[in-house]
């Protein structure tokens, strides 16, 4: 079962179990007379609700979310889980409605049967679909093309239990060697060759089984990965290698650590992309008469252009042009890039004053619209320097592995970037904001980041 497919599955399981637990709900609170004085006058209205509801919280609590073969215990708790809380935010709406009457303990108990039925119900129907896939699987239908980075004895144990369970999903394809190797029927080449491999064969799965003295190409072998649409998997025991980076997973007996390039959940990406895209518009209209004095002054203090574009790299390594409103003089870079100075001379004297505000990023709230930047994200760099980072810094990748941010933990907690030791120690603050990146961290950012601006400490 493919990806879209899965996905197609689960909301159509979704939407039947979900109307058919409202279905008996309305049975037991409207026809059957056991509940009096409480019934809803239609039933179709209700029902349309009811379901959009259901599918805003699924969504959110990652319910839609890709899991390839997940097991149905699983499935049954993340759906009890998401269950439970949604039927607890309609127990407070309902409290609250019921506040100036007398049918608080019928609405409890209503809330309770409705909250029995939807768990019975939609989770007879999520594990259903997970049976469904598991038989197919089985069957060798809906396997995914894989191959299995690591030639050693580890990887021919993993290649043992992928075959011995074909529930897992994995259609295997062949291995690939950490060090150089001749090709063979089974050898498709060595890491170098790692995404032609990928591209040549459709890969979907690369599962890496390392030995103890190949374990420091794993993130070498994770950087060539990052440049496919494919899922990562490692064997447990390099689990200490990408802490921060993975979460432990497993089916049938057999232990995978799956290598998560983002932390948040579906739901909360989800909604942070929203609240991009409200912030960003909302600062435009509010921040246009500012704009406007802003445009009039660069146009009048300096030579240039009012705004200044430059390539900066985003995320996974993808080119961008970023705006901000000049704030250098002219041919600036002439002798090639450099980083600025708290005290450039470069630096207009309009420029040094909306930096000190951060009134020159606000462009960029255009690239936010454009999907290419967030309001909250690590700096993005130019190629330049991410070249010169990335041969210089370790694990320098594992950076744009998000999407780049106006503002970032790294820009509230240290200062400017003046050499490459200053980057380095910013690098450590990137590194904490896309482990732990969340919401609530990203509301933080935005209130100091307010408070920078008013106490203008910008630099």
């Amino acid at each position: 079962m493919s990806k879209s497919k899965e996905r197609i599955a689960l909301i159509v399981s979704d939407f039947v179990t979900i109307n058919t637990a409202w279905l008996l709900y309305y049975f037991i609170r409207v026809e059957s007379g056991w509940i009096p004085n409480t019934a809803p006058t239609t039933f179709i209205i209700p029902s349309l609700a009811i379901y959009v509801y259901w599918a805003i919280i699924f969504t959110f609590a990652g319910l839609y979310q890709h899991w390839f073969v997940r097991s149905r215990f699983d499935e049954f708790a993340s759906v009890l889980k998401t269950i439970s809380l949604g039927c607890f935010i309609l127990f407070f709406l309902i409290f609250l409605d019921d506040a100036i009457s007398d049918s608080r303990a019928i609405s409890r108990f209503l809330i309770l049967i409705y909250w029995s039925l939807m768990i019975v119900i939609v989770g007879s129907g999520r594990i259903l679909v997970r049976s469904l896939q598991m038989t197919m699987l089985q069957k060798g239908i809906g396997l995914r093309n894989s191959i299995i980075v690591g030639t050693g004895k580890r990887g021919k144990e993993l290649q043992s239990l992928v075959s011995k369970f074909p529930q897992l999903g994995y259609k295997f394809t062949g291995f690939v060697a950490v060090q150089n190797a001749l090709k063979s029927e089974e050898v498709l080449g060595d890491v170098l060759s790692l995404n032609d491999i990928i591209e040549t064969n459709r890969i979907s799965e690369v599962l890496i089984a390392l030995e103890e003295f190949e374990k420091d190409k794993l993130f070498d072998i994770i950087r060539y990965c990052q440049q496919s649409e494919v899922n990562l998997k490692i064997m447990p025991d390099t689990y200490e290698i990408v802490s921060g980076l993975a979460k432990t997973n497993q089916l049938y007996g057999v232990p995978f650590i799956e290598v998560m390039p983002e932390i948040m959940p579906y739901g909360s990406k989800l909604f942070k992309r929203v609240l991009d895209i409200i912030i960003s518009s909302l600062l435009l209209i509010v921040l246009s008469p500012v704009l406007i004095i802003i445009v009039l002054a660069i146009k009048f203090s300096s030579k240039g252009p009012i705004f200044y574009t430059q390539v900066r790299v985003g995320r996974n390594s993808k080119n961008f042009n970023m705006y901000k409103f000049r704030s250098m003089v002219m041919e600036a870079e002439e002798y090639g890039p450099e980083w600025a100075g708290e005290n450039d001379p470069r630096i207009t004297g309009i420029g040094r004053l909306i930096r000190k505000i951060y009134l020159d990023e606000i462009p960029q709230l255009i690239n936010v619209l454009k999907n290419e930047m967030s309001i909250v994200g690590p700096r993005p760099e130019r190629p330049f320097f991410v070249d010169k980072l990335s041969s210089e810094i370790p694990y320098y990748y594992k950076r744009l592995s998000v999407k780049p941010g106006i503002t970032g933990w790294a820009q509230i907690k240290h200062k400017y970037d003046s050499s490459l030791d200053d980057v380095k120690e910013k690098l450590k603050f990137d590194f904490y904001y896309i482990e732990n990146m969340s919401l609530k961290l990203d509301f933080k950012i935005m209130v100091n980041t307010f408070l920078v601006i008013i106490f203008m400490k910008g630099h």
